[in-house]
């Protein structure tokens, strides 16, 4: 009876040495299949799979990724995320909150991941950011008084600053706590604002022709996706009719926007990824808070305001992370 209690006792010990090993190994042979649902290819995409190969994940070794891109056409998320949904993946990624929306109504248990959200719980995404509940979590661009915080420094840079039109998506949920941020800033500091809502694609010309009879002191752009698509041509549009523009993302400073100051993307994105192996190595997105900016990044284009005839005070250059000559 001794003997057969030790060989026991040895079988045991032994199967719990190897299950470790078993399971490393499953793991290591496991293909991961992610979703990624997006408007367009975007750039800032590359710095999530990046990371996400600094952490083990290589596309094409032990991870797919399915991609789904609307071209513009937001109609189209419902549809990509059901298609998403059926494929059974270990993750879905969206870059947008519709589309996280969409992912929403269309599971309850596939974990979603959405960098660089603007409001996920005024939009009814998640119950909080320390505690979302359910299969999402995410990184958010937004901070205290970020708004203000760009307003503030478009005044300090061009002190003749006194009426400013604010380029929005209305269509996207996210963005109407962005509005009212924008105006509780700019009754603080005095400054009179011009709403251009668009909702599609199309809705740019119009509001361009809008500002050109308006003719604002300056412009400041609400980003999102839709808003973001169309940088390059918003901000020659304001060089064109000589407006200085605020962008609100450090990427989009070279298509030719005055200043940009906001979150640092790439950083957001990268914690986004952490996130993701997370969830990945078990972890349940309902424990993971969604984690907010700590790094945000001023740039100031001098081409610019060269072409602009301003001349930026040196107090603010000193202020900036970065200066495009």
């Amino acid at each position: 009876m001794t003997r057969l209690r030790a060989a026991l006792g040895a079988a045991l010990a032994l199967g719990l040495l190897v299950q470790p090993l078993v399971t490393e190994a499953q793991q290591a042979r496991k293909i991961w299949r992610i979703g990624l649902i997006s408007v367009a290819y975007l750039k800032i995409e590359d710095t999530f799979f990046q990371h996400l190969r600094e952490l083990g994940y290589v596309e094409g070794q032990n991870l797919l990724v399915e991609r789904r891109y609307s071209e513009g056409r937001a109609e189209r998320f419902p549809e990509f995320a059901a298609d998403l949904v059926r494929l059974n993946l270990d993750l879905i990624v969206v870059t947008t909150t519709p589309a996280a929306l969409a992912v929403k109504n269309a599971t309850k248990t596939i974990p979603l991941v959405l960098p660089n959200s603007i409001d996920p719980v005024g939009v009814g995404l998640v119950a909080s950011l320390a505690r979302p509940g359910g299969n999402i979590t995410g990184t958010s661009q937004q901070a205290p008084d970020i708004f203000a915080k760009r307003l503030q420094l478009l005044v300090q840079a061009i002190p003749h600053v006194s009426t400013v039109a604010v380029v929005w998506n209305a269509a996207n949920p996210a963005n109407a706590r962005s509005w009212r941020e924008v105006q509780e800033a700019g009754h603080v500091l005095r400054i009179n604002l011009q709403s251009r809502e668009v909702r599609g694609p199309s809705d740019f010309e119009r509001v361009f022709a809008e500002m050109a009879r308006e003719r604002p002191d300056a412009l400041l752009l609400v980003g999102d996706r839709l808003t973001l698509q169309h940088g390059a041509e918003i901000a020659d549009f304001a060089i064109q009719k000589r407006i200085p523009s605020m962008f609100d993302r450090a990427y989009v400073e070279t298509a030719g926007a005055l200043m940009s100051y906001g979150a640092d993307e790439n950083e957001l994105w990268r914690r986004a990824a952490d996130l993701a192996d997370k969830i990945l190595k078990g972890a349940k997105p309902a424990n993971l808070p969604f984690e907010q900016p700590t790094k945000f990044k001023f740039v100031i284009n001098l081409k610019t305001a060269k072409t602009l005839g301003l001349t930026i005070p040196q107090s603010v250059l000193l202020r900036a992370d970065e200066v495009i000559q």
